[in-house]
């Protein structure tokens, strides 16, 4: 009965304030002369604040043209804004910025949504060593890592150099399909200096600085221990892969949103999407350093932790995780 009543109570105040939401917006409409969208385009400035706003709009609308129209193919945007002005009832040539605004964050929110589909069509491809793409790439991804050390044969003990289980790295690419080897690809042949040093870290681990502050904390027993303690490192192609696991998740629920709709004026791409990967990769890396974990099995402790403050960090509608990438720059600058 308790829970009949608690039930009862929260559907009751979720009419209410729908009820009561849709009065306010009638009044402020009234009162100020623009629609939602309007307020939002004028008052907020572009990036992920905006979209996100406009898209809650649509989505919450109480007309179905509205609903849909966050669903509609990219050559349809077009007609979509003039669909939403007509129905809205704006002047397009009294408002002629309106128009603009709407197309650029409906070019994100259905980008986005085409973004998870690509991704997920990756994600969803069996690597295939009869695929002479498929093993294209991944030699290529030895030649970006390891210049220097030809590949002595095609099954080969040497692939554990560089962060795979055994000798065919096939087997590993099970979990996330095409999608581990692309983004593993773009870190190596794009970002290749940080990629070859996060590996030869990986392989080398060192101690992170210790700070005097920390220093002065421990006692004299844990600072002999620390001083004889081996430094962790990883496997970088599995970790890389897990990681690859990690992007994906966030892409899927969504929380990459405020990212992408930061960092790409229009639609976001594969292109903003294997950027990420690198980034998060790299810092990754760094997290894993100052965690400085006792062994490997603290990895999905720590794969956690870090999972959680990259949440915290897309929480802010004002976060880019990597604007330092040239392509994030040249379309920011667009």
């Amino acid at each position: 009965m308790k829970h009949f009543l608690r039930m009862f109570v929260q559907v009751c105040l979720y009419f209410y304030c729908k009820c009561l939401w849709r009065c306010l917006k009638f009044v402020v409409r009234k009162l100020t002369g623009q629609c939602e969208l309007q307020r939002i385009c004028y008052n907020t400035k572009p990036g992920a604040a905006r979209t996100m706003k406009i898209e809650a709009s649509l989505k919450g609308s109480k007309s179905k043209r509205l609903q849909t129209s966050v669903n509609v193919h990219p050559d349809a945007i077009e007609k979509t804004i003039d669909d939403i002005m007509e129905l809205k009832r704006i002047n397009p040539d009294v408002n002629p910025q309106l128009g603009v605004s709407l197309q650029a964050c409906l070019l994100q929110i259905v980008g986005y949504r085409n973004l998870i589909a690509e991704v997920e069509k990756l994600r969803r491809e069996p690597y295939d060593s009869e695929n002479p793409q498929h093993e294209e790439m991944l030699l290529k991804l030895w030649k970006c890592l390891k210049p220097n050390s030809p590949l002595k044969a095609r099954i080969s003990k040497q692939w554990c150099e560089i962060g795979f289980q055994g000798d065919d790295p096939k087997t590993d690419f099970r979990g996330m399909g095409l999608l581990g080897l692309y983004n593993l690809v773009y870190f190596a042949e794009w970002d290749t200096e940080i990629a070859q040093q996060v590996l030869t870290d990986s392989l080398h681990p060192k101690y992170r600085e210790v700070t005097k502050k920390e220093l002065s904390q421990l006692s004299k027993a844990e600072w002999e221990k620390k001083k004889f303690d081996k430094a962790i490192g990883y496997s970088f192609a599995i970790v890389g892969i897990n990681i690859t696991d990690l992007a994906y998740n966030l892409l899927v629920s969504g929380a990459l949103k405020t990212h992408f709709y930061n960092v790409a004026p229009e639609a976001p791409t594969l292109t903003h999407f294997q950027q990420t990967f690198c980034y998060l990769m790299h810092e990754f890396h760094k997290f894993w350093i100052d965690e400085d974990p006792l062994d490997i099995m603290e990895f999905n402790r720590v794969r956690e932790k870090f999972y959680k403050r990259i949440l915290r960090q897309l929480q802010n509608p004002e976060m880019a995780l990597c604007p330092h990438f040239a392509a994030s720059e040249s379309l920011i600058n667009m």
